[in-house]
């Protein structure tokens, strides 16, 4: 097994075709909105996931892209993004599903982090550290995360109901690359 895995490398070729819009607008009261391109120019190639949060009152809502493809992980300790957020807040989440179980009612491993602002940085994700989350909400159970079964990647702008900090309006995260490290 090598030592990294890259699962996206936006700066050579790898597309954004196969990720598809996941926001709160799946309800009657969500208005928010997200979408994932590729960026380029002679001097760079990333992908660029742009939200627009228009949460509720309590701060429930989410702004999110997915792709649903299937990834054999074991042995991998992390993910790690090489990415830069801008916008008044720089809150994401990185959510893994696995074994198929893509849509509710199954719930979600999901892992919180702040973008770093300005210049790129690596963000590392212990895969020891996804917790399982229903709709927002952490759910106590013993299910520990399938890594030799992950099925969808997901990440998300969110709105913050049982968070502290309650985020809305405008953000991007610029993603040169994605990876499993050991």
């Amino acid at each position: 097994m090598a030592n990294e895995k890259y699962l996206f490398d936006f700066t050579n070729n790898d597309d954004v075709d196969g990720w598809q819009e996941q926001s709160d607008t799946v309800r009657d009261v969500g208005m928010s909105k997200a979408l994932i391109v590729i960026h380029k120019n002679i001097g760079f190639r990333r992908a660029i996931f742009f939200a627009l949060l228009n949460p509720q009152l309590n701060g429930a809502g989410f702004a999110g892209i997915r792709i649903i493809k299937a990834y054999d992980l074991t042995g991998y300790s992390k993910l790690q993004l090489h990415c830069r957020g801008q916008g008044q807040y720089n809150g994401f989440k990185v959510i893994l599903r696995h074994k198929g179980l893509n849509e509710e009612p199954n719930y979600s491993f999901e892992q919180y982090f702040q973008a770093p602002k300005d210049e790129f940085a690596i963000r590392d994700l212990k895969f020891s550290e996804f917790k399982a989350y229903y709709r927002g909400k952490r759910v106590n159970n013993n299910e520990t995360l399938d890594l030799s079964q992950i099925t969808s990647i997901g990440i998300q702008m969110y709105g913050g109901v049982y968070q502290p900090i309650k985020q809305k309006g405008p953000a991007t995260l610029e993603i040169d690359w994605i990876k499993a490290v050991l």
